[in-house]
């Protein structure tokens, strides 16, 4: 599997969950359309989207993820211990989780979470981060990636946009552990400059597979 991400292109098939695209076979099939054209891997959010994915597309490399609303909570991705579980299940094949050290719904740990995950699941973890404090916490907790995910996302990164190229450097001068370019990924020129700074692998999603946000921006001019 990391011989199949390295230095490639990840495709993070999503949708709202108002859109008529939110629908498992559907987001399979968009999937299915980013692996014909040469990504070699996805990111799939929520259990019954994973399985549609990994029933269409068996061999095919699944970075999964739960987002869970309303948990009284800033952290929604992946949670809960409890939120991986139902992620593995389903047929992740490596599981996303917020890597911030914010507070959880339950009170687990950054930490705590990712030991579990290896141990019990005995599946890989991409520690989405919003600064090099908590690139660097997850690095130590033991996650097998490192991904920008939340950088601009957060409280503390609001007024960041992302990708930050300059941030990218930071964290491959710091840490010794793939780095995953996500967040804010808009060209294919943006792609090649963080594979040529040294990212393992670069997701986008949005510029890609975002058809609801995509139509709105292009609608608006007309109104």
């Amino acid at each position: 599997m990391l011989e199949i991400l390295k230095s490639s292109l990840i495709i993070s098939c999503q949708a709202p969950s108002d859109s008529p695209l939110h629908n498992p076979n559907i987001i399979a099939a968009m999937g299915k359309a980013c692996i014909n054209q040469g990504a070699k891997g996805l990111r799939i959010d929520s259990p019954s989207h994973i399985t549609a994915v990994k029933q269409l597309l068996p061999n095919i490399p699944v970075i999964g993820l739960w987002k869970q609303m309303g948990l009284n909570s800033s952290v929604y991705i992946t949670p809960r211990f409890k939120d991986a579980v139902a992620v593995s299940e389903a047929g992740a094949d490596i599981i996303a989780i917020d890597a911030t050290q914010r507070s959880r719904p339950n009170g687990e740990t950054m930490s705590e979470i990712i030991t579990q995950i290896q141990q019990k699941l005995g599946k890989p973890v991409m520690a989405d981060i919003d600064t090099l404090e908590n690139a660097i916490a997850a690095s130590n907790a033991g996650a097998d990636f490192i991904g920008t995910t939340l950088y601009g996302y957060t409280k503390e990164t609001q007024d960041l946009l992302p990708p930050s190229f300059e941030f990218i450097e930071k964290l491959i001068k710091s840490i010794d552990k793939p780095i995953i370019c996500e967040g804010g990924v808009k060209t294919p020129q943006e792609v090649k400059k963080a594979l040529d700074l040294g990212c393992f692998s670069v997701v986008v999603g949005t510029a890609i597979t975002g058809i609801d946000l995509l139509a709105q921006k292009f609608t608006k001019p007309c109104l």
